[in-house]
């Protein structure tokens, strides 16, 4: 990678202006729903009334974004110095989140002159591998999962953002659980290996409104509060829950969705950092409390529609449907925002705000709160020149997706985001629940190296759902991926 004058001053520290395949194919599930979601909502406009307020925030209502504390080479880069440069990148966006990505950046290049080649590839993480190794990496990649950046980190090909974009913005611009995620080990120590430019959220709980507030039902704001809601609807003749984990390939993963969901709502960040990198093993008392707190309500027959012998041949998209029957036959389901794709496939028509909703899975101990889960796309840099060094530090700003989360299928990590760009009422309050989030981390099975996070993780899980394993056997199972990978 060659480094132009800035390196040549012997300071390559950023100049602030004074004042895996199984787990691959889960991803690219959820980025596919993600983006197809944001054309099915448009309206949806009743709920919008909800979440106005949410829009006059300080973070939300942020305005326009002062470069010059984000890194001189912006500022540089708006006032014409690059015009003519390249930087390309490389990236698992294809089809229609191809299409945004570019648009998304367009205002960009024309105002700046500077030409963004991005190639996208459906088999970027086999390739983008071979293409490091082969001394061809791209000046930018775009990471879905951080663990692959991690691993590649390690050679010291990959750039340390803290020495790109100034230190003291992303701080201000990010929850520190963002950069915790993209904070890993170079050849020489930690570095900041890369930076969120868009995430999709976890921790959702979805309910079918119109009946849902037709029955009397509050939405619960404790974990004793949701025990009770699911006790009355027992009461009253139905399955509280809808959960299904059958992904064909990637079969369990809505099981390891839910027990990160309760490692982070029944421990430390700390203990669940410690799990995702391997050093707090699956068959600590930390994990197999995570796991029974969600196998109590997923082993209890009257609280899953089904009955827990269905859990396993149920596919995770299908298992909400009878929530949107009328009358509803489950009213909860956990997932990610991306899941309204399938709302709408079950049923045409839904309206976000209306016919359902969502609220934060609520937390279990308030010692621990509830940090919310989120998956994303992480902007990793090969090559330190000044425009290289300006899209990144774009990358960090809200503007850098702005025209994307306009456009639907995108979220923003950033603290200066402004909600009111937004159209669809349940992206701005999924948007606010990032901006509200006092913790944050990223989906711990696909930070784990794929021989545990997407392969024996899963199989653990599915076997103690199907009632082929016991737990304690299960969690030996999921740990036992880890011996491919240490050394």
């Amino acid at each position: 990678m060659l480094t132009l004058a800035l390196a040549a001053c012997g300071d390559n520290t950023a100049t602030p202006v004074p004042a895996t395949t199984a787990a691959a194919t889960k991803a690219a599930t959820t980025a596919a729903a993600t983006t197809a979601a944001a054309t099915t909502t448009a309206a949806a406009t009743t709920a919008a009334a909800t979440t106005t307020a949410a829009a006059t925030t300080t973070a939300a209502a942020a305005g326009k974004t002062d470069y010059s504390k984000v890194g001189q080479e912006l500022v540089d880069a708006f006032a014409g110095k690059y015009k003519g440069t390249k930087v390309t990148m490389f990236g698992p966006f294809t089809t229609d989140d191809e299409i945004k990505f570019n648009n998304s950046m367009k205002a960009f290049k024309d105002a700046t002159g500077i030409d963004i080649q991005y190639t996208g590839d459906k088999t970027f993480e086999t390739t983008i591998n071979v293409r490091v190794e082969g001394g061809n990496p791209p000046d930018i990649a775009d990471f879905p999962q951080p663990g692959l950046m991690a691993s590649i980190a390690k050679s010291g090909k990959v750039m340390d953002l803290n020495k790109m974009i100034n230190p003291a913005w992303l701080k201000q611009n990010y929850n520190q659980g963002y950069l915790d995620s993209d904070t890993v080990d170079g050849p020489n120590g930690k570095i900041l290996g890369g930076i969120f430019q868009r995430v999709n959220v976890k921790s959702l709980v979805w309910y079918p409104k119109k009946a849902f507030d037709a029955a009397g039902y509050k939405v619960p704001t404790t974990w004793a509060e949701l025990t009770t809601l699911m006790d009355q609807i027992v009461k009253d003749g139905d399955a509280p829950w809808c959960i299904g984990i059958e992904s064909g390939t990637a079969t369990g993963w809505p099981a390891t969705d839910w027990t990160e969901q309760m490692m982070l709502r029944t421990t430390t960040l700390e203990n669940y950092d410690k799990w995702v990198a391997g050093t707090l093993p699956f068959t600590s008392p930390e994990v197999k409390k995570a796991v029974q707190t969600w196998s109590s309500i997923w082993f209890n027959d009257k609280y899953v529609y089904g009955g827990r012998k269905q859990i396993v041949s149920t596919n995770f998209g299908d298992s909400p449907t009878p929530m949107l029957q009328n009358p509803p036959k489950c009213w909860l389901h956990n997932q990610g925002n991306f899941i309204t794709t399938f709302f709408e496939k079950a049923k045409p028509g839904v309206v976000g705000g209306v016919d359902y909703d969502f609220f934060v899975l609520p937390a279990i101990d308030t010692t621990f709160g509830n940090p919310l889960e989120f998956a994303g796309d992480t902007m990793t840099a090969f090559a330190d020149r000044p425009e290289v060094r300006a899209v990144m530090q774009y990358f960090s700003t809200f503007d850098g997706v702005k025209g994307w989360v306009a456009a639907g299928g995108a979220l923003s990590p950033h603290n200066d985001s402004q909600i009111s760009v937004i159209t669809n009422p349940n992206d701005k309050k999924v948007q606010q629940a990032l901006l509200d989030a006092k913790a944050v981390r990223f989906d711990g099975s696909d930070n784990m190296p794929g021989a545990v996070g997407s392969g024996t993780f899963w199989k653990g899980m599915t076997d103690y759902v199907s009632g082929s394993a016991d737990i304690d056997a299960a969690l030996a199972e999921a740990q036992a991926g880890w011996a491919s990978v240490k050394k």
